[in-house]
């Protein structure tokens, strides 16, 4: 069982490692993925050895609340975030008025500030110190959810990032104590010397500034990440919250959500069909833009199915409910890209990986630089706030974003193309691909074979020949089929039942008709002891060389002739093509045409290469022998007869209106049936790929140059001090870069064609 949990809590990744770590400890645990971006977690697990309840209790035992998505509406979990947002935007509104003042009278004298003597003169150093402390108190108390969790995470030897927070803030708020009773025991004894060193050594300015600037940067990146999460939001949006369902003779309105199968829907011009199912009566244009890229409306009538999330836009009519709930279309692409986000890449495991043993050494470094400088004779203020600055300068969650807001980003940018990122581990190998795989019927073509010529053999009649082989091929779904069937209709030739049909894949039908046995299909399918007459031969090379596909039709040992279809190319076919070759990509067809039909579509479309009479269970073993031979593929196909070669390529890419077939094989839906969302997709994952890379780069850069520069080390060479403060902000400012950096990918512009 697979279940959708949110999160709320975690701020940063040794958040999320400790969430993931408690929930795998319990049995009947099968994959725990913890998003922190996200806030949610995905859970697969055994419901007869744990429970829903069992996971909560656990992700409460470690100080987080949790909440099964089950139990939340779209309406309430908008409306929690948004009073969330209100309140933690008045804490630092608030906070950052007390904290001006703060920094006004704690360094007004040195900035050349104009301040009140009562906070200037030595006489006055006890009314200077209590203000700074009257001030602080309530900065700590609007922020007070730093420490709490901080704190907590130390008792339970888990520490954070807001353990270094904690710790930091803590040791600046006990100095500025202490320096207090100095400066009182400094009055007590009239000693001017111990009050001006107390003076001197309040850091409740600091305290302030680190809780501000990271509640501060904290609100700044809660901002930047709702940005990247616009396409997930815009899809929920889709779906109506109500519709007309029939209930005791009439139509009422009702939530979407208690619609079940075998209702009776009622859809009123432009309003959003809530669930799949057929129309039972009317019929209207339905605007299918976002499942299948088409803008012109399709009209549907009686007996034609009905998709979720589409448009009805001119008449009404009524449907029967055939998929409810999440197993509607909209409903599938939405747990997709869900469950994406709270996937991990490897690159991002690595990151975790690292972040986890992050805070514990940062402890370690900040206790060995207070104790090096304590040794090498600086005062216990200066070496206290260079010990600070190592713990609030550290910043373990820019390394945490780095990798999950650039996926975030990436998905929604892919949907709104209507490309749909099923797996962020693709991200890491799409940039390698240098072959790709097209399946020819339905993805390089329309689908739609039509019926070009009809040759009969020796006087026979072309009614007969079309009569035997549309009575054949009655019985198949193949497409070549479906387009001979429909020539016949057209005819209007009746039809005749077969007995002992056998669909013979990549080759052709066979049956008895009329007590006769005959045979329809390519010259594979037929007995090495009936060749081809040579004239039927010379006509279908011709027919070869034009891109046809033939179906010879046999009737006991005669031929009777031939009849060729073709499939019209898609009308991008080419275009995408000849992009996909410019990215220095090797493009290929696999196609159970013969050689010379396969050899004039190469032609035509400037294909690197094709393989032709491939049947469909052969795909899967080129594939296989490509990657043995070191080349990483990616396959393009309708998913409908290659989910065992989407499966077995590098990235399987399935191009079609989001079929369940589709969804369920391929690592990348392209929801348009658009050949160039291809090259889109490839770019995009480059682009993701290269937005990562560089949000890791920087975030290890900022961590293994920050820390030293708190500890000192310029302190010999150029007297240079970074003050817990300015640690503060530029953690703040990490944590902001990388998100900005990731946000980057939302500028991504689409050409007609392809990618600006």
């Amino acid at each position: 069982m697979k279940e959708v949990f949110k999160i709320d809590g975690m701020t940063c990744t040794s958040c999320q490692n400790t969430v993931e770590n408690s929930v795998k400890k319990l049995p009947g645990i099968q994959t725990v993925s913890v998003s922190l971006l996200a806030n949610s977690m995905m859970v697969e697990y055994d419901p007869n050895r744990t429970s829903s309840s069992m996971i909560i209790r656990e992700v409460t035992a470690v100080g987080y609340k949790a909440t099964s998505s089950s139990n939340l509406t779209q309406s309430t979990s908008v409306s929690h975030k948004t009073s969330d947002n209100q309140t933690l935007k008045l804490r630092l509104l608030v906070s950052l008025i007390l904290l001006i003042l703060l920094l006004y009278i704690s360094m007004g004298e040195m900035l050349k500030i104009p301040l009140p003597k009562i906070f200037v003169l030595p006489e006055y150093s006890l009314h200077f110190a209590l203000a700074q402390l009257f001030l602080i108190i309530p900065i700590i108390v609007l922020n007070w959810h730093f420490l709490n969790s901080g704190i907590r995470h130390l008792l339970r030897r888990t520490p954070n990032m807001d353990s270094l927070i904690s710790i930091g803030v803590i040791a600046a708020f006990s100095s500025g104590i202490i320096s207090l009773f100095v400066i009182a025991t400094g009055f007590a004894e009239n000693n001017m010397e111990m009050i001006h060193l107390g003076r001197m050594n309040l850091y409740f300015e600091a305290a302030g500034a680190i809780l501000v600037f990271v509640s501060l940067g904290k609100h700044v990146e809660s901002i930047s990440k709702q940005r990247s999460t616009t396409a997930v939001k815009q899809l929920l949006d889709l779906s109506p919250e109500t519709a007309w369902v029939k209930r005791e003779g009439d139509f009422k309105e009702i939530p979407t959500s208690e619609i079940q199968i075998g209702d009776l829907i009622l859809v009123k011009p432009g309003m959003v069909i809530p669930v799949d199912g057929t129309i039972e009566s009317g019929s209207s244009d339905i605007d299918e833009s976002l499942i299948t890229g088409e803008n012109i409306p399709v009209f549907k009538r009686e007996g034609d199915p009905v998709i979720s999330a589409t448009i009805n836009k001119t008449q009404a009519f009524q449907f029967r409910a055939e998929k409810v709930g999440s197993e509607t279309t909209i409903a599938k692409i939405i747990d997709l890209v869900e469950t994406t986000i709270a996937r991990k890449m490897p690159i991002q495991k690595l990151a975790d990986k690292i972040s986890g043993v992050f805070v514990p050494i940062v402890l370690l470094i900040s206790i060995i630089t207070f104790i090096t400088w304590m040794i090498v004779g600086e005062t216990v203020g200066g070496a206290l706030s260079m010990a600070i600055a190592v713990l609030v300068i550290s910043c373990p969650c820019a390394l945490g974003l780095a990798t999950p807001v650039a996926v975030m980003v990436a998905m929604g940018k892919g949907a709104e193309a209507s490309i749909l990122i099923k797996n962020p581990d693709i991200l890491e190998i799409i940039h390698k691909v240098n072959v790709i795989l097209f399946d020819k019927t339905g993805t390089l073509t329309t689908g739609n074979p039509e019926v070009t010529d009809v040759i009969p053999y020796q006087g026979v009649k072309e009614s007969d020949l079309l009569r035997v082989a549309g009575s054949l091929e009655q019985y198949s779904n193949h497409p070549i089929a479906k387009g001979i069937l429909r020539f016949v209709n057209i005819k209007e030739i009746d039809l005749d039942e077969i007995t002992q049909m056998s669909e013979i894949p990549g080759k052709g039908l066979k049956g008895t008709w009329l007590g006769k046995q005959v045979m329809v299909g390519n010259q594979v399918l037929f007995p090495k002891d009936l060749p081809l007459p040579s004239d039927l031969v010379i006509i279908s090379e011709s027919l070869f060389n034009q891109g046809k596909t033939v179906s010879y039709v046999l009737l006991e040992q005669q031929y009777l002739g031939l009849i060729a279809c073709q499939d019209q190319l898609r009308r991008d076919s080419k275009e995408a093509i000849n992009s996909l070759r410019k990215l220095g990509l090797k493009t290929i067809m696999l196609t159970g045409d013969t050689p010379l039909a396969a050899t004039a579509i190469q032609k035509q479309i400037n294909l690197d290469h094709v393989y032709s009479q491939v049947k469909p269970e052969e795909k899967a073993t080129i594939i296989r022998q490509m990657l043995q031979n070191g080349e990483v593929v990616a396959m393009v196909g309708d998913g409908i007869n290659d989910a065992v070669a989407l499966s077995e390529s590098s990235v399987g890419i399935a191009i079609g209106a989001g079929s369940d077939v589709a969804i369920d094989s391929a690592d990348i839906v392209l929801m348009h049936s658009n050949l160039n969302d291809v090259e889109k997709a490839i770019i995009l994952g480059n682009k993701t790929l290269n937005t990562i890379k560089t949000n890791l780069f920087w975030a290890f850069v900022y961590n293994l140059v920050g820390i030293p520069i708190a500890a000192g080390v310029l302190v010999s060479w150029f007297d240079f001090r970074l003050s817990p403060m300015i640690a503060a902000l530029a953690m703040s400012l990490s944590s902001i870069s990388v998100v900005l950096n990731a946000l980057r990918l939302k500028t991504l512009k689409w050409k007609k064609r392809g990618v600006l």
